[in-house]
């Protein structure tokens, strides 16, 4: 068993269940911006932005922005040990790994942080 300080779970089963979580909040907020998409055919720009710009769906996004970044670690983090691995690419898996690692952690919280941004308008 693979275990790293740069999982997000305490082991696999954690991971594991953070993925299927967020999944799940991922696919019900799909479903409910394609709900709202598809109740109000002639939707104009107002409509739109007082319904992104309530305090449920502006909860509900910030869930969802979370969820996603949560979702995208626990895969990435799979991918990247399972194949930058030392037995696949020698002395340089490891760096490789853990370079690979920090520039999807820093891209993450990038995304993370542009997405409160542009929610709250900080």
């Amino acid at each position: 068993m693979v275990t790293s300080v740069t999982s997000l779970g305490k082991n696999g089963l954690y991971d594991w269940v953070i993925q299927r979580a967020t999944a799940v909040v991922l696919g019900v907020y799909f479903v409910c911006l394609m709900g709202f998409l598809v109740l109000n055919p002639d939707l104009t720009f107002q409509q739109w932005q007082g319904y992104m710009t309530s305090t449920f769906m502006r909860i509900f996004t910030l869930i969802a922005l979370f969820s996603m970044a949560a979702h995208a670690w626990v895969g990435l983090w799979t991918i990247t040990t399972d194949y930058l691995t030392t037995r696949q690419l020698g002395a340089m898996g490891t760096a490789l790994r853990v370079a690979v690692q920090g520039i999807c952690a820093l891209v993450t919280i990038v995304y993370v942080v542009w997405g409160i941004q542009i929610l709250w308008g900080i």
